[in-house]
């Protein structure tokens, strides 16, 4: 299963990697959207409000350890890179300790503090036994979900993307049959959503490493490499943190546009929400880019090679700019019509048209600074990530959206176009980040190890 990504034609090894990662992300999002569905045709209002709450809280959750996780791909990929066999156990060792150890830690925390969780989320009164219930299911599971994407994080580091993809459609099946089966037949409600949720991922587990036991992944792990070590786990940290923090402040500021929109009255807010879901699925290429130039480009900067990092980042850019354009300029004539696929509300349809026609921008722009991230991310500078992202949200994103939303009542296409200049800010910050940074220093030893 081990794939060295160092040799040949860098946009074929870009397009391997990045189709089934591609799927798998879409897999991932029909997942999450399961128990919402799901339950909205067995359940009552409260029901699927409950889902709907808990299911953002645990899909913030598994951005942030997907996002932790990153620091294993860089760490596995460079030393795949480097041919050096000893380093990659020593990585995946250290994973799995690291991981397991966060994923009993967070279990234990949520645990405690997930009626003030629920509070905070401002979860209808109805609702709230509800979404206790699901999410203190869903707490019980973290082991697994982190399982998953430790699982999935050593094998795309060592330039395996269709494997995970194997395991989340695992998940997907079996999450499916088992909503039906907990809430259409058992009438679990959210309980039954976040039983099936929480199997599904036991289930994954299993399967995978069921395969990784059977094949043969040119890598051997001992005991040994289980043992806590400053540098590997430092190196992990090092990357990791600074994308899971990214991730999460981004979470939490879709969660502030969503709060903006739902205070401009029900038709705006239904608007925004349904976009939200559309831009999720456009997003999927994207974000793909992220994650395949970050696996690829630490194999190439292990391996001595950082002009095929570069040359990784640059085709990347290219197929994101290609398919946000298009994207872009078709959503301008079919606006409503993809917007009244989800409502047939007339007043949303118009309003939600809007938002898509100045939103959809940003499918340009996140491309490229997606893009950035990765080889950034590869290059062990994940903290330039964090600060372009948080930048661009705490100047622009957020504060756009505040005074669009009180400056232009009437419609929501200034709201939207804020948030694609949020990500137009990243794009320069990080253009400039790696002209005066990486431009210059591309051949040196420091940009392979940053350590």
């Amino acid at each position: 299963m081990e794939r060295n990504l160092t040799s040949g034609s860098v946009l074929k090894n870009i397009l391997y990697f990045s189709l089934p990662y591609l799927l798998s992300y879409f897999l991932q999002t029909l997942y999450g959207m399961a128990d919402l569905f799901i339950i909205g045709q067995f359940e009552g209002v409260a029901g699927t409000t409950a889902v709907s709450i808990g299911s953002q809280v645990m899909h913030m959750l598994t951005v942030m350890i997907v996002g932790l996780a990153m620091g294993s791909t860089v760490s596995i990929a460079k030393a795949i890179g480097a041919n050096d066999k000893k380093e990659a156990s020593r990585s995946i060792g250290n994973t799995v300790t690291l991981f397991m150890l966060v994923a009993v830690a967070l279990m234990v925390i949520l645990l405690c503090l997930v009626h003030p969780i629920v509070a905070v989320m401002s979860t209808p009164l109805e609702a709230v036994s509800g979404t206790v219930t699901y999410l203190t299911i869903c707490f019980i599971g973290i082991p697994f979900i982190t399982a998953y994407n430790i699982i999935s994080s050593v094998f795309r580091g060592l330039g395996d993307s269709r494997s995970p993809m194997y395991f989340i459609a695992v998940a997907c099946v079996t999450n499916i049959v088992l909503d039906y089966v907990f809430i259409g037949a058992l009438h679990l409600g959210s309980a039954g959503a976040a039983l099936g949720t929480t199997l599904s991922q036991a289930v994954s587990v299993v399967i995978a490493l069921i395969v990784i036991l059977k094949k043969n992944t040119g890598i051997s792990v001992s005991k040994k490499d289980f043992r806590p070590q400053h540098r590997a786990m430092g190196q992990i940290l090092r990357i990791g943190i600074p994308v899971a923090m990214q991730d999460g402040l981004i979470q939490i500021a879709f969660i502030i546009i969503t709060i903006i929109a739902n205070r401009r009255g029900l038709s705006d807010a239904a608007a925004v929400g349904i976009v939200e879901k559309i831009i999720s699925f456009l997003f999927l290429v994207p974000s793909s880019m992220l994650s395949t130039v970050s696996a690829l480009g630490a194999q190439n900067i292990g391996a001595g090679k950082p002009e095929r990092a570069a040359q990784t980042l640059k085709y990347a850019t290219m197929i994101a700019v290609g398919f946000g354009l298009t994207v872009s300029v078709i959503i301008q004539f079919i606006a409503e019509p993809v917007v009244g696929l989800f409502t047939t509300d007339v007043a949303v349809k118009i309003a939600g048209g809007q938002y898509i026609r100045g939103y959809i921008w940003d499918c340009i722009f996140a491309g490229v600074h997606f893009s950035f991230s990765g080889y950034f991310c590869a290059c062990g500078r994940s903290e330039l990530s964090f600060l372009h992202n948080i930048t661009a949200i705490a100047l622009v994103r957020v504060p756009g959206v505040y005074l669009t939303s009180k400056l232009f009542p009437q419609t929501l296409l200034p709201m939207g176009l804020a948030t694609a200049t949020g990500s137009l800010l990243s794009v320069i910050i990080c253009v400039i980040a790696y002209l005066l940074i990486f431009r210059k220093k591309k051949d040196s030893i420091l940009l392979n190890e940053n350590s």
